[in-house]
């Protein structure tokens, strides 16, 4: 009779000590950097993670975001104007970060800036492509590789924001392109990572109601593709082509407060549920 309620003890205490191992000391010495904090999943991140006593430096993009943000924080967080697409910015930022962080090195990096312009690839020119691919993928390049020396120093972690597009192209243009090449720079940076006692993650989101996918910006980008083609363009498609694209646009997604359910993948091998806080654990 006793021996199930032992081993019930038994489990518990198991759960309960493997939960606690996992909760790092000291986290109000650990320096972690946000691209993206204006809105959405950054901001959010910036806000929790602030609320948990670490240093947080937030990249907005606007002032208005930066401001936003430093009203609903600590003043332990501190905020920077960043266009990861601006290669003379990123450096600019790299040395505000290494004298933010002196001699304690980068614990996390959160490269979770981005844009998209979604819609079919024969209405988009080389210059709608080349823009996204500015900033998804060759800006959270650039960003990593400015703070990759920091990053070794503390045997921090790199969390790469990409999207459930960076498996399945649910779209034409560049943003699937962008989040595949994440998820590939990802996987190899992990392997070059390993030997140095950094950690590399991908969270994966799939449809959340932030800023970025609202349904009336979804439809503006398609109606600005629309209007920049050729007439013989149009006339190939016709004109109901795009009125149902614009329709389809009008799907159902998650509220952001739901933002804690994401997938990330450890290394290629290995999936699991994690929240993006867990990343830092």
């Amino acid at each position: 009779m006793w021996l199930p309620v032992m081993v019930l003890v038994v489990l518990i205490f198991l759960y309960r000590w493997n939960r606690q191992r996992q909760i790092l000391p000291f986290l109000t010495d650990k320096y972690v950097f946000i691209t993206g904090c204006d809105s959405g999943f950054g901001n959010v991140l910036a806000k929790q993670l602030d609320r948990r006593g670490l240093r947080v430096l937030a990249a907005c993009l606007t002032d208005k975001g930066a401001e936003e943000l430093k009203k609903e924080t600590s003043s332990r967080l501190r905020t920077i104007i960043l266009d990861i697409s601006d290669s003379q910015m990123v450096t600019s930022v790299t040395e505000w970060i290494t004298n933010s962080v002196g001699n304690e090195g980068l614990w996390g990096l959160v490269n979770n800036a981005g844009i998209v312009l979604c819609g079919p690839n024969g209405l988009q020119r080389k210059e709608d492509f080349a823009k996204v691919l500015e900033v998804n993928l060759l800006g959270t390049i650039d960003v990593t590789l400015h703070l990759l020396p920091l990053i070794r120093r503390s045997r921090g972690r790199i969390v790469n924001v990409s999207s459930g597009a960076g498996r399945l192209a649910v779209t034409g243009g560049g943003y699937c392109l962008s989040k595949y090449g994440v998820e590939a720079f990802s996987d190899s940076l992990r392997r070059e990572m390993y030997n140095f006692g950094v950690k590399v993650s991908i969270i994966e989101p799939g449809a959340f109601r932030t800023q970025m996918s609202q349904a009336e910006n979804l439809k503006m980008s398609l109606t600005k593709l629309w209007e920049a083609l050729p007439q013989e363009i149009k006339e190939s498609y016709g004109e109901q082509y795009i009125q149902q694209l614009q329709r389809n646009r009008d799907f159902p997604v998650q509220k952001q407060d739901c933002w804690l359910s994401y997938q990330k993948r450890d290394c290629p091998a290995q999936n699991g549920r994690y929240s993006m806080l867990q990343c830092f654990c």
